[in-house]
């Protein structure tokens, strides 16, 4: 895990890219990439795209994250 695929993330802003001085995010040590599926909030199924490889604490605006089988 690298900070470098926390790009996008909305707590990347935790990793030393703030005013505050808070140097890492407090996910970022017990952070391991998985597989999954990114869903937007207003995407109806069938969920057809791939899934990525992203960090289990990731989370992007107005997106869920699936397992990479689910479909709906």
């Amino acid at each position: 895990m690298k900070k470098s695929d926390c790009l996008g993330c909305k707590q990347d802003f935790y990793n030393d890219k703030n005013p505050l001085g808070v140097k890492e995010c407090w996910h970022f040590k017990t952070a391991k990439l998985i597989m999954r599926k990114a869903v937007h909030f207003d995407q109806t199924p069938p969920w057809n795209q791939k899934a990525t490889l992203t960090p289990s604490c990731y989370q992007k605006t107005r997106y869920v994250y699936v397992k990479p089988e689910q479909t709906q």
